[in-house]
């Protein structure tokens, strides 16, 4: 009497096991995940053979579609016409997004500009490349040479010698 009952209890763990068949391994895996990563870079935008922007990051883990990720921060150099620093930019995380052409940087972002003496500080700020832009719809700090102005959203030329706060908020000085 045991035999059959063990026989059935073994005739149904078989049955029960799924097998893969034909159509699971024809189905193709799509990875989307970095193609290549590159420690300690430094990419160089030129025009006229003048030197315009440098960009450099710890880590950037470049995708399939051309965007790139920095994950472990981003630093940008703008320079002026004469090859003088004009402005920088750092955050704790960039992207650049190759279909819009543009970048976005987050986490403690910092443009300082030199020749101002100008700092503004915000969360989050996106780069236009094309329109040479700088904007973010984040709270900002604003801090220039006697002032400390505070709002929500900031446009900027990308040397950020002229900006415009989207709404202020605080104490302002008129002369």
């Amino acid at each position: 009497m045991r035999w059959p009952v063990l026989v059935l209890l073994i005739i149904n763990t078989v049955a029960s096991c799924k097998f893969t068949d034909d159509e699971d391994l024809k189905k193709k895996v799509v990875y989307k995940g970095p193609i290549s990563q590159s420690r300690d870079i430094a990419t160089l935008y030129s025009d006229s053979a003048r030197l315009q922007i440098k960009l450099t990051a710890p880590l950037q883990m470049q995708y399939e579609n051309g965007d790139g990720i920095y994950p472990n921060g981003i630093n940008m150099t703008f320079y002026d016409k004469q090859g003088n620093i004009a402005n920088t930019v750092r955050a704790n995380y960039g992207k650049y997004d190759k279909q819009k052409d543009a970048y976005y940087a987050r986490g403690n972002v910092i443009v300082n500009n030199v020749v101002k003496n100008e700092t503004m500080r915000t969360e989050e700020l996106h780069w236009d490349k094309q329109k040479r832009v700088l904007f973010t719809d984040k709270f900002v700090t604003i801090q220039t040479k006697t002032d400390i102005l505070k709002g929500h959203g900031m446009t900027a030329n990308q040397d950020f010698s002229n900006w415009k706060i989207t709404r202020p908020t605080g104490v302002f000085t008129l002369e």
